[in-house]
């Protein structure tokens, strides 16, 4: 009769670490969308807060468009903008966002200046373990994708090194880093346009 008891405990301390776990990831799940949404907003509210600039967050991830648009038809430029924040060492970008992007901005063919822009945030704080953290300067990426590059799975580190993920190996890419029209945490690199 005890052997019974046990396999029955067990099994129940066995659905509460999953049900915690499950709980967990949610959490963590829920956190990294909200500072995604809040990145985004915050790129939008930067932009219209320059002039000659629009900008519009277009919606959720789970429909094929850009997570913002800005336009300025003074300059006559249009950015597609794929961003990306967190509290890790780097920041991956699936090839089928930025495809998303590129096929964007191709039907824009109005303005001159059509990017692909990746922007990233680095947040103050850096992921260390689970639920630890330590201090860090806040660091800010704003990435043109280089239309004659082959799309493909890319990084971005901490540094601002960008990287192509190429079957479990990374290449280095040079992309250009954009000048914003707005005040930034952007960190200054040698090929800013």
């Amino acid at each position: 009769m005890s052997l019974g008891t046990k396999s029955i405990t067990l099994t129940i301390s066995k659905q509460k670490i999953i049900k915690k776990s499950k709980k967990n990831n949610q959490k963590a799940s829920r956190l990294r969308r909200q500072r995604g949404y809040h990145w985004e907003d915050t790129l939008v509210k930067r932009f219209n807060s320059a002039e000659e600039w629009k900008a519009f967050r277009l919606g959720s991830p789970s429909i094929a468009l850009p997570d913002v648009l800005a336009v300025s038809t003074e300059k006559n430029t249009i950015y597609a903008i794929e961003a990306k924040s967190g509290t890790s060492t780097s920041l991956p970008v699936p090839a089928d966002q930025i495809e998303r992007c590129l096929e964007w901005i191709k039907t824009f063919d109005i303005f001159k200046k059509r990017n692909v822009l990746l922007a990233f945030k680095f947040l103050s704080k850096k992921r260390i373990g689970i639920g630890k953290y330590e201090s860090r300067e806040l660091r800010e990426f704003y990435k043109i994708w280089d239309k004659s590059l082959e799309i493909t799975d890319c990084v971005c580190t901490y540094e601002g090194k960008f990287f192509a993920k190429i079957d479990g190996t990374r290449k280095e890419l040079f992309l250009k880093e954009c000048s914003m029209p707005f005040k930034t945490k952007q960190r200054n690199t040698h090929n800013l346009i």
